[in-house]
């Protein structure tokens, strides 16, 4: 079995000092507007990437920063950039675009990378193509955000989603092809290869390097 990380996922544990539950990045239930709570997805996973570059990087100590309350603070400056439109943030460009441009304004000098799947299956990059670039993206420490616009046969992830993924598992002689994601304040695990069968919209994914 080979399994890659990205180096710190503890990084992103958040302690609710009020409950003294642990949550694994942030829960778009926690924003404060009905519409907030609905199409959040895209600007919660931009506090997740954002969070563990700053962090990740020893630009400064995540010490004290690893609350709750915090993470509100962020994912509401976050929202004013990465704003979902009526149908949320659909396209990897417009998350790209909109998260390197907070990153920038707050001094992290970030390059993308994206990789689409198209809708129409001849379109699409092959599977070890999708697996090369999440795998390069966590051997450079880097989470990459996952946009689902159709989750196909795969139960365990929402249509017209963003995750964080921030592990790649594969076990030789196995069809299964594992990745662990962030979404609701938890750690899941997908099958991607299930995903990139059944899925007749696509998505994308895109990461960023400091």
């Amino acid at each position: 079995m080979t399994v890659i990380y990205i180096a710190n996922p503890d990084l992103l544990k958040i302690i609710d000092k009020n409950t003294n539950r642990t949550y694994y990045g942030c829960d778009q239930n926690w924003y404060a507007s009905e519409w907030q709570r609905i199409s959040g997805c895209g600007p919660s996973v931009a506090c997740n990437l954002i969070f563990y570059l700053r962090y990740s990087r020893n630009v400064l100590s995540a010490e004290g920063f690893n609350s709750k309350e915090s993470w509100l603070f962020l994912m509401e400056e976050i929202w004013k950039y990465v704003t979902p439109s009526l149908h949320g943030i659909p396209t990897t460009e417009m998350f790209y675009q909109a998260v390197a441009a907070y990153a920038r304004l707050k001094g992290l000098n970030v390059q993308y990378y994206f990789c689409n799947v198209a809708k129409d299956k001849p379109d699409n990059p092959l599977l070890s193509e999708i697996l090369k670039f999440i795998a390069g993206a966590l051997l450079n420490d880097a989470p990459v955000a996952f946009l689902n616009l159709c989750n196909g046969a795969e139960n365990n992830l929402d249509r017209w989603h963003w995750v964080t993924i921030i592990a790649l598992e594969q076990t030789e002689g196995k069809n299964d092809i594992i990745v662990n994601i962030l979404d609701e304040g938890r750690i899941k695990r997908i099958n991607l290869k299930l995903w990139y069968d059944t899925t007749t919209l696509g998505g994308g994914f895109v990461y960023f390097k400091y």
